[in-house]
Parts: C-alpha cells; sequence; structure tokens
C-alpha cells in the first residue's frame, strides 16, 4: 500500500521578497536577507522530513531555486545561504542576471518553454535545460552549444497529466525523444522532468509522480546517463520525494510570490 503524505502547512513567507531589497535601512536590508535565509532553512527542512517519511535518508534530493522575475541581489542572498543551483524561464532576463552575477560559481538551469528563437541564449548561458520536448529543439541546442562548453544536460518534460495547457511529450513519445537526444554530440540525456495538474487530490498526485518515477526507470534501461527525476514545488515538494524525485523546483516558498511582469 502507498504510503500518502499530507502537505504540511508551510511556514509564513515574508510576502516582501519581491524585487530588490530596501536598501535606505541597514536594519531592514539585514531583516530582509534574514528571511530569505529562513525561508531557505525551512524549505530544507521540509525536504529532510520528506525524505525521513520515505525511508530516502541517505538519497540526495537537489533543491533548485526557481529566481525567474527575481532580482540579482535576491539570488545574491541566496547564494548566501548555501544555494547553488538556480532556475529561469526567460532567456535575455537570465542572461543580464547571469552577467551581473558572474563572480559566484552558479549552476545555471533553463526551466521553463523554449522558443526556437531563443536556443542560442539557452545553449550558451546554461549548465541544464529541464523543459525539453521537441526534437527540433535539441538539434538547434546541440549545434549552438559552444565547444568549450561541457555537454548540456537535459531533462524531458513530460505532459503526464494530459493537460491541453501544458507542454511536454507524451509517455509514450519518450523513447523517440530520448533516441534523437543521444545522437546529437552536444547533449547528455540526465532524466525527465514534469508538473502535474496541481488541482488533483492527494492521491492522484501520488499516482501521477509514482508514473513518472516509472518512467525514469525504463528510461535508465536503455540510457546510462539517465539519473535525474526532476518534479515537486513548493506546494507538493513532499508528495514528489516520497515518489522518488531527486531535483525540486522551489520558488515561491523561497521568494515569495512571484512578479506579475515576464521578462523574455
Amino acid at each position: 500500500m502507498r504510503l500518502l503524505v499530507t502537505i504540511p502547512a508551510p511556514k509564513r513567507i515574508d510576502k516582501g521578497l519581491v524585487g530588490s531589497a530596501p536598501a535606505s535601512s541597514g536594519d531592514n536590508r539585514k531583516n530582509f536577507m534574514n528571511s530569505i535565509a529562513d525561508n531557505i532553512a525551512a524549505v530544507r527542512q521540509r525536504i529532510q522530513i520528506a525524505k525521513k517519511i520515505a525511508g530516502r535518508d541517505s538519497d540526495e534530493v537537489l533543491l533548485l531555486a526557481i529566481s525567474k522575475t527575481k532580482s540579482a541581489e535576491l539570488i545574491r542572498q541566496a547564494y548566501a545561504s548555501g544555494l547553488r543551483h538556480f532556475g529561469e524561464n526567460y532567456p535575455q532576463e537570465a542572461k543580464r542576471k547571469m552577467q551581473s552575477l558572474s563572480d559566484l560559481d552558479l549552476i545555471w538551469h533553463f526551466t521553463g518553454p523554449i522558443q526556437s528563437n531563443k536556443t542560442r541564449l539557452v545553449a550558451d548561458g546554461f549548465h541544464w535545460v529541464h523543459s525539453l520536448d521537441r526534437t527540433k529543439i535539441a538539434e538547434r541546442l546541440s549545434a549552438q552549444r559552444p565547444t568549450e562548453q561541457a555537454p548540456l544536460n537535459l531533462c524531458i518534460q513530460v505532459n503526464i497529466s494530459q493537460e491541453a495547457s501544458k507542454n511536454g511529450v507524451k509517455p509514450e513519445e519518450i523513447p523517440g525523444l530520448a533516441e534523437a537526444i543521444a545522437g546529437l554530440p552536444r547533449l547528455t540525456l540526465r532524466g525527465l522532468m514534469c508538473i502535474p495538474d496541481g488541482s488533483l487530490p492527494v492521491a492522484q498526485l501520488h499516482e501521477s509522480f509514482a508514473h513518472m518515477r516509472s518512467l525514469v526507470e525504463q528510461l535508465k534501461k536503455t540510457h546510462p546517463t539517465v539519473d535525474t527525476l526532476s518534479m515537486g514545488m513548493s506546494g507538493d515538494m513532499e508528495i514528489a520525494i516520497a515518489e522518488g524525485a531527486t531535483v525540486v523546483r522551489i520558488g515561491t516558498a523561497i521568494f515569495g510570490a512571484r512578479e506579475a511582469t515576464h521578462r523574455h
């Protein structure tokens, strides 16, 4: 019988964590930075508790901070609290942050839909892509990946809930896309990613994440570089960890509610 995880109420998230920190008061700035650190500590605690409940104490679950629409200053504060992996959705916005934060040893993950006219920015600036769902995009990323950089790590995005509004391949399309990626020289297939329907009851979320786990286990049999299952966000990370997530993508629980303005 599968153990159903009840999602605990998260600790209070400082709703002021949007945009840049106020610079007019040293005390305000200190409090602002402490709230980021407190949020990160709370997320780490949730991860550890979820791992313990799932019997995965020895497994590594990477905390990927989703920093889209957040300022470089906020990323610096998260870095000061020990985070190194950051996820972005908008290539041009991300490029500006990369330039501003070039003095830090950050690992950049692209987690949004990839437009054909933005593939060069993604291929040149990021270490990981979690949202690949087309062979054409894979071919462009491989062709545009600079030869002096390591191959780009890729996860195939799976539309596990079969939602018309979301990107991603159908489960039965995974093997074909995986074979295409394997034949491209500047890419390394690392695993699968999903964003399930967040309105599903807990039991159905468990089923969706468990299905992802079975899909990645099948993929490992034919692609030895596969070791990553990217699933789980601020509201459902415990369920994802219970079902085998190796990367959780956390934005709101660290930085607060995202800004409405998208910067492409």
